[in-house]
């Protein structure tokens, strides 16, 4: 484990002085994976690493587990209340939008703004000291598409990527992450009682066996193809057409 620690807090290191960046920032959840990107950004960039708690409907005060974290961790943190800036722009939409405002995406549509509002704040702060966002998407997230499009799926650099979502549990126990988040429920937080597996339709132990080529039930595997099939353009570049040439129709 320590070497495999060692591993991927060397490549951040490296690819932080590639980039001439002085340092790296996190948005923190009190989930797992960002409690465990926290960690691993202290021990690689310690006096250069900002985490930023980032509530919406709740207060900076609310974000216990968030807050523990960065006490820990002794990192360096902003806590930024960002209701009134996303209550400000959905009551904006809504107004525009009227009769057209779609009540049956209404909840989807809600959660994500929030993801992307936040991803917008962490990137204003970023540029801001010079560092790079680092993201907190694991190998299960990444290959069924569960995450926001430019939103938590928005960062410079993916350094849990290859990390099965056991592998982040085990990682984050090593280095000393509390019971508390490693006790809770996966959940992405975008309403209340939400968790991950309800909403995948599918548990992190199947999704983890699957992509390690072990054999699970049919209806999950099914499942998962179904997710990363669907997802396929949350992991791509956004494709252009091909230079024009005179005679292309």
């Amino acid at each position: 484990m320590e070497e495999r620690i060692d591993y991927i807090v060397n490549w951040m290191q490296d690819y932080v002085d590639d980039a001439g960046a002085d340092g790296v920032i996190v948005g923190v959840s009190g989930g797992i994976d960002s409690a465990l990107a926290a960690a691993l950004m202290q021990r690689g960039f310690p006096g250069r690493s900002l985490g930023v708690i980032m509530p919406i409907n709740q207060t900076v005060t609310d974000q216990t587990d968030a807050l523990d974290l960065v006490h820990t961790l002794d990192m360096p943190y902003y806590g930024i209340e960002l209701t009134e800036t996303y209550q400000t722009q959905i009551q904006t939409i809504q107004d525009q939008l009227q009769e057209q405002w779609n009540s049956e995406q209404e909840q989807l549509v809600k959660a994500n703004l929030q993801a992307r509002i936040r991803m917008g704040t962490l990137y204003a702060l970023a540029q801001n000291f010079n560092y790079l966002v680092v993201g907190t998407g694991n190998m299960a997230e990444t290959y069924t598409g569960y995450f926001t499009k430019y939103g938590d799926g928005a960062a410079d650099m993916e350094p849990l990527l290859n990390l099965t979502k056991k592998e982040v549990y085990q990682m984050s126990e090593y280095l000393g992450v509390s019971d508390a988040i490693l006790d809770k429920q996966p959940s992405a937080g975008l309403w209340e009682g939400q968790t991950d597996e309800q909403e995948m339709g599918v548990s992190y132990d199947h999704i983890d066996a699957f992509l390690q080529g072990e054999e699970i039930p049919k209806k999950s595997a099914d499942i998962i193809e179904s997710l990363h099939k669907r997802s396929a353009h949350k992991r791509e570049v956004p494709p252009g057409p091909k230079p024009y040439q005179k005679g292309d129709v």
